[in-house]
């Protein structure tokens, strides 16, 4: 058969392929942009026959029956790499249906691979092309990995979906099974900052120098250092994440990837989400390069690019520098994700020019709490270890902790603390002995 012919032997509509799943699987599903919304919207018709099923995934857009319903404790467990809305919604809902998988984000997809083979992996792609190659299109963070080593593949074909380049192309033989699924493309409207984020967003952008590789997050910190980059030249982009503000530089001509020394001309990326007009921009660019985040986030792989700076975002810093952006104490909000991929790949750029950079609002609670603080909340996971933090921005400065002692990094967290806290914060630093 040639590859149309295989293409339309391996069709079945989206409850059929459901039907695969079975008592003790664990399912894999793409993520963001390219989560499998029309599977996923019906894994719950199956509940009543299966058990323990586990169903990994990063940042699930919609609140899914099988994890967000009682009922399907027992049935269907979310196993969330990174929490969203919805799987926050469960567990506050006390559902039983969702835990969480502790990782690095490049090694997210080996780790599991390690700990159990993957039953079944529902994506999402492209139609397939007259030589029989779809494109995984919006994402292989984890997605290509899993593929290689799943019993199953089963992936929506959606239209609308861009063809991006990189390693997102699969030929039609290596899939088991397709489902059409006409739909829009999950978006993300770029956010708009607010004051408070554009102070933090201009400290950041002091901090790039023209010819930097950049990696930043999404959110209102992220966005607004997007806008205040307007002003620099030849900047190069090596991210886990690409998104609007992305495209939007390259266009004012102030990305170039002319300078990068991995991949020069080249944007880096691992998975992209954004606005409609983001996603008829990735269609057919060449500028654009998806890889493995296996590959992309290694901080080994990050370490190659000259002056790399990463922006990442956080709840709240120690007097000693330790990071926590995925829990307050023991209640997990979100998730390691790259934050410690890319921080650390920055500060180990082979050309010693390197800057990670942890960002976050002085306070929380309406003002109520700062976010510097003398310790950690009892039970809060570390994302980023002391020894690996650089530069922490809020909107009242810079704290540079590179190298420097505990009194030192005191003394820098507590300038940059809102100035409510800072007498208090002085107190609780003499009683540990810091200052």
């Amino acid at each position: 058969m040639n590859a149309q012919d295989i293409y339309r032997s391996k069709r079945i509509t989206i409850d059929e392929a459901v039907s695969h799943i079975q008592s003790d699987n664990d399912v894999i599903v793409a993520q963001c942009a390219s989560e499998p919304q029309g599977c996923m919207s019906r894994f719950h018709i199956v509940g009543d026959r299966v058990r323990n099923v586990r169903v990994f995934s990063v940042l699930t857009l919609k609140e899914y029956d099988f994890y967000m319903k009682k009922e399907m404790q027992g049935h269907f467990e979310l196993a969330s790499w990174f929490h969203a809305p919805g799987s926050r919604a469960a567990l506050k809902a006390g559902t039983g249906t969702v835990t969480y998988v502790p990782n690095m984000l490049h090694r997210a997809a080996t780790d599991r691979i390690h700990a159990h083979r993957p039953d079944i992996f529902f994506g999402t792609c492209t139609p397939p092309d007259k030589h029989g190659f779809v494109s995984l299109s919006l994402g292989i963070t984890y997605e290509k990995d899993i593929m290689d080593h799943a019993r199953l593949v089963v992936l929506e074909v959606n239209p609308r979906l861009p063809r991006t380049f990189g390693d997102t192309q699969v030929h039609v033989s290596e899939v088991d099974y397709f489902v059409e699924h006409d739909q829009e493309v999950p978006s993300l409207p770029a956010p708009v900052p607010n004051a408070t984020d554009l102070q933090i967003g201009a400290y950041i952008a002091d901090l790039v120098e023209d010819g930097s590789t950049l990696q930043l997050g999404i959110g209102g910190i992220p966005n607004a250092a997007a806008l205040a980059l307007k002003g620099k030249k030849d900047l190069g982009v090596h991210t886990e994440m690409l998104v609007d503000s992305m495209m939007e530089l390259y266009q004012m001509g102030v990305i170039t990837n002319a300078r990068k020394a991995l991949k020069p001309g080249k944007f880096l990326t691992t998975f992209a989400m954004g606005s409609r007009k983001f996603y008829d921009w990735l269609d057919d660019n060449v500028a654009v390069e998806f890889q493995r985040g296996s590959w992309v986030n290694n901080p080994a792989i990050v370490a190659q690019n000259s002056r790399m700076v990463s922006v990442n975002t956080c709840i709240s810093v120690d007097f000693t520098g330790q990071v926590a952006s995925e829990s307050i104490g023991t209640s997990q909000y979100s998730g390691t994700g790259g934050q410690s991929d890319t921080a650390q790949g920055a500060v180990a750029g082979f050309d010693g020019l390197g800057k990670s950079i942890i960002a976050c609002y002085s306070t929380a609670k309406n003002g109520t709490v700062s976010t510097i603080t003398p310790t950690l909340p009892l039970g809060s996971a570390v994302t980023l270890h002391r020894s690996h933090v650089d530069h922490v921005v809020t909107e009242h400065g810079v704290a540079r902790l590179r190298g420097r002692t505990v009194r030192e990094r005191t003394q820098e967290l507590i300038s940059i603390a809102h100035p409510d806290f800072r007498a208090e914060l002085i107190e609780q630093a003499r009683k540990l002995g810091y200052l």
